[in-house]
């Protein structure tokens, strides 16, 4: 597992940016995609059909993207997660503060949504604000009861993939000065 602060071995190609919901996975994916010069496919695009119905071309689009010489993306979903992480060259963890960092990032994110009815992936929005206590899969219930199962996952690939680097964020100042640093630098030595 790298610091924040560690270099680098070269250039990453394929990234994977793990972390809880509301940790910043896909606008760090993004950043990462700016630095690296490389395209970025936000896998919930890919995940959620209308009504919130998971999308049949799910797997196949995922082993495409995986396939490609050149990818960011978030990692999640159970079905993507192997087939990302087999071609991966580098996955970044977004371990950050859950109670006074992703938590109010992800409420915040959540209630601003629902009150402007932002048109999410394939025309979903934010369901009613009273849902995150009627519905088990509401995205803050969600990641209030899941985020332990992320770390184990991350602790369990590095395990298993002593090859690729894992890259440990713990807070927002970290994750600019990694972009900034590490990774910039990783991108002119290619």
């Amino acid at each position: 597992m790298l610091p924040f602060d560690a270099r680098l071995p070269g250039r990453p190609q394929r990234v994977l940016v793990a972390g809880v919901s509301g940790s910043g996975k896909t606008t760090v994916a993004r950043d990462v995609a700016a630095v690296l010069d490389a395209p970025h496919t936000e896998l919930d695009s890919l995940f959620h059909g209308p009504g919130w119905v998971p999308r049949a071309e799910f797997c196949d689009e995922v082993r495409a993207l995986a396939a490609r010489e050149t990818w960011t993306t978030e990692w999640q979903y159970a079905a993507a997660r192997p087939l990302l992480l087999e071609r991966a060259d580098l996955l970044v963890w977004l371990d950050l503060p859950f109670a006074t960092v992703t938590l109010p990032r992800l409420v915040r994110r959540t209630v601003r949504r629902r009150v402007r009815r932002e048109v999410l992936w394939n025309g979903n929005v934010e369901p009613p604000l009273h849902t995150v206590l009627t519905d088990r899969e509401h995205v803050v219930r969600w990641a209030v009861t899941h985020r332990a199962g992320n770390r184990a996952r991350v602790t369990a690939a590095a395990q298993q993939l002593p090859h690729l680097p894992v890259v440990r964020l713990r807070s927002p100042r970290e994750v600019t000065a990694w972009l900034s640093g590490p990774l910039a630098e990783s991108a002119g030595a290619g």
